[in-house]
């Protein structure tokens, strides 16, 4: 098969509105869960997933947590426009209104989203700023910010704080905005005698100093999917969240993992199946449509991810098989795979892979690759040839020459038919949007089946998208 001429049209279903579940059930675990299993579709509970799973076996999670990406500043000129999205790196989704009784002219309000740290290029790292940091942003109405900065006040822990967003460049589509806050203290004005405030940054021993991260939960907004067509709630902080996210960093939630609960995993412990733990940072691009005829014509966007060493020797020891939770421990996982190939010096020179919509040869010998990143098509031009074993190994010892206990690394892997599963053999997904990467994904894994399995989800009340109920699917 040519994965590069799949027509994306062949990939579409009706999906009316009604089908998509705006706001998530009250207990997560009540939720659907349709098993394709040998062939077969059947329905249950989703807290009856343990018993459904194989003794012994090995799962694997993200836990990655969602931040609160949407920071929302006010120009000082004429009545709001609401964004309409599009080019430019523009960013779409709801703003809120004017505020008033202010007795002031209020201006334009500007979005800007996060996508990933620029400076420092470390999630931690950068979360961890105090005073100033940099990131790749969309920008929503950015029509109506033409230059200088953006201010807006806010306090945290008691302290009134200064923030700007200043434009610095474009990486892409996306445009590179850098923030610095500083503390705001009122001091005498000179020669007035009368108290005026004065900008001043956060000083040693004048009160602890704020963290980007603490920026983002005073002011930030949590990034709902846009296809719910409504606002953010606070309950969102805690729905949008799995019970076992840890790791700051995406835009958008792993949403299989929204289904577990305290109870689920207790049960999946009791069966003797291990727990394994991987990062990858969901970007905005998850959300981004196939715009292009055949899927040839679709860039994937870069994704980060963290893997510890013992999750690599959990692998080995269950023989290079998983059941991952979600597209996202399944990119991760398969991922893991290339980079093994990388890791274990195949003679790349041969290879040409698509990256960043340019054609190029690609040389991942071990003695040179500092940084491992898994190109888009790199699993279409490989031979495969390396067995799943091997590869895990080769990046254990990529691992040992480095010191590292935990794998950094980036992929833009796009699984579609004509992709040869390396890992997982078993996968907890959601209901995915037409014409979409995440459907190409499942059909990947069942085949012409995902006609059945969606056809039977919309015929039986299934709820669909990121709030939506679930599927366990076997190959």
């Amino acid at each position: 098969m040519d994965t590069k001429h799949i027509q994306i049209r062949d990939y579409n279903y009706p999906l009316p509105d009604e089908r998509i579940a705006k706001y998530p059930l009250p207990e997560r675990d009540s939720s659907k869960l349709l098993v394709y299993r040998g062939g077969r579709i059947s329905e249950t509970i989703f807290r009856s997933l343990p018993s459904l799973l194989p003794e012994g076996a090995l799962m694997v999670f993200n836990n990655t947590r969602v931040i609160q990406a949407r920071l929302h500043f006010r120009k000082k000129a004429a009545s709001p426009v609401p964004s309409k999205g599009g080019g430019n790196g523009e960013a779409t989704g709801w703003f809120p209104p004017p505020l008033e009784g202010t007795g002031e002219a209020v201006g334009a309000l500007i979005e800007i989203f996060l996508l990933e740290p620029a400076d420092p290029v470390e999630y931690q790292e950068n979360f961890a700023q105090k005073g100033s940091c940099s990131w790749y942003c969309l920008v929503g109405n950015s029509k109506k910010w033409k230059e200088g900065k953006l201010t807006r006040e806010l306090t945290i822990k008691n302290e009134k704080l200064k923030i700007t967003a200043e434009r610095i460049g474009t990486h892409g589509t996306s445009q590179e905005i850098r923030f610095e806050w500083q503390s705001l203290t009122p001091t005498l004005s000179k020669g007035e005698g009368e108290r005026s405030p004065q900008f001043t940054p956060p000083l040693e021993g004048q009160g602890e100093a704020i963290t980007f991260a603490e920026v983002l939960d005073a002011i930030g907004e949590l990034p709902i999917p846009p296809y719910l067509n409504r606002k953010s709630q606070e309950s969102d902080k805690t729905t949008y969240q799995t019970v076992y996210s840890k790791i700051k960093g995406s835009v958008a939630a792993p949403t299989a993992g929204l289904h577990f609960t305290k109870r689920v995993l207790a049960d999946i412990d009791a069966r003797g199946i291990e727990r394994e733990e991987v990062t990858l940072h969901v970007g905005a691009g998850t959300f981004r449509p196939v715009k292009s005829e055949d899927i040839g014509g679709h860039d994937m966007h870069t994704e980060h991810i963290a893997v510890h060493r013992r999750t690599i020797e959990r692998l080995l020891a269950h023989g290079g098989e998983a059941i991952a939770v979600g597209t996202t421990s399944v990119r991760t996982l398969e991922s893991l795979y290339y980079m093994g190939v990388m890791a274990n010096g195949v003679k790349s020179e041969e290879l040409r892979v698509k990256n960043d919509g340019q054609e190029e040869i690609v040389n991942r010998k071990l003695s040179n690759c500092k940084f491992l990143h898994v190109p888009q098509w790199m699993p279409y031009e490989y031979d495969n040839s390396l067995s799943t074993v091997e590869a895990l190994e080769a990046l254990l010892r990529y691992m040992d020459e480095r010191g590292e206990e935990v794998l950094h690394a980036s992929t833009q892997i796009i699984i579609a038919p004509g992709y040869k599963y390396h890992i997982v053999r078993r996968m907890i997904t959601n209901f995915h949007q037409p014409q979409s990467t995440l459907l190409l994904l499942v059909s990947a894994f069942i085949g012409d089946a995902w006609h059945q399995v969606y056809d039977y989800a919309l015929t039986h009340d299934f709820r669909f998208l990121s709030y939506g109920d679930s599927s366990l699917l076997e190959c």
